[in-house]
């Protein structure tokens, strides 16, 4: 139990700050400086894995970041740890976003395990290295509300949706985690592809769904592919 400075409120706890069910999802996206220590930052993915996070690392292209940090985790305090000791090893961390795995409520009917696996997804999928990252959220106009639109109708384009990825099966896979209340977008998309062109065909393809194309808005994307920290930095 803590007192803050005023003395006028008090900290139940403060040992751990967790989901009641599912992981958070950390994207930290950060630039190298001259004070970078490699070995500092390998140390912080080190005590986050052991403190039960899961860490991996991509190299970005552009000049928006050199390196993004996707870190999933059920305890938030264990989350702020690891992004105070990457800045302390001298990465300026430039963007970053805030996350948490969920069920859709458009899943129902799926067998137990893929719900399960969607609360508390394996990364890196394997041989799929290549990586991509942006928000999205739905549109609330006149002509395009989406959450003004009948559920059975918004199922329905869910499940285009869906359909529609599938046909990239073995080549792609993704994790879709819900941020509404927690960052500037309402979903959080992170893909892992077989290649680079893999990621453009299957977001232009999907683009073409009535659920994107007409109630899709989307955030800046992050692209790269996955690699250790040492060659990275």
């Amino acid at each position: 139990m803590g007192r803050g400075v005023g003395g006028g409120w008090v900290i139940v706890s403060l040992e751990v700050m967790l989901m009641d069910d599912g992981l958070t999802v950390l994207h930290l996206l950060a630039r190298r400086t001259p004070s970078t220590d490699k070995g500092a930052v390998a140390a912080a993915i080190e005590a986050a894995e052991a403190d039960d996070c899961q860490v991996i690392t991509a190299a970005m292209l552009g000049h928006k970041a050199d390196i993004c940090f996707m870190a999933l985790c059920a305890d938030w305090r264990t989350l702020r740890r690891f992004q105070s000791a990457l800045q302390r090893a001298g990465l300026d961390v430039g963007d970053s976003y805030v996350s948490v795995t969920e069920v859709s409520e458009y899943a129902k009917g799926m067998p137990e395990e893929m719900l399960r696996g969607r609360l508390h997804p394996v990364i890196p999928p394997e041989g799929l290295n290549a990586f991509c990252f942006y928000p999205m959220s739905k549109k609330r106009e006149a002509h395009a509300n989406w959450f003004a639109t009948p559920y059975d109708r918004r199922q329905e384009m869910m499940m285009e949706h869906g359909k529609s990825g599938r046909t990239f099966a073995g080549q792609v896979a993704q994790v879709i985690s819900g941020s509404t209340g927690l960052d500037d977008f309402e979903w959080g998309v992170t893909l892992f592809a077989k290649s680079p062109d893999v990621i453009k065909k299957v977001v232009y393809t999907m683009r073409f769904d009535e659920g994107s194309a007409l109630y899709g808005e989307f955030g800046a994307f992050y692209v790269g592919y996955l690699d250790y920290v040492d060659n990275i930095l």
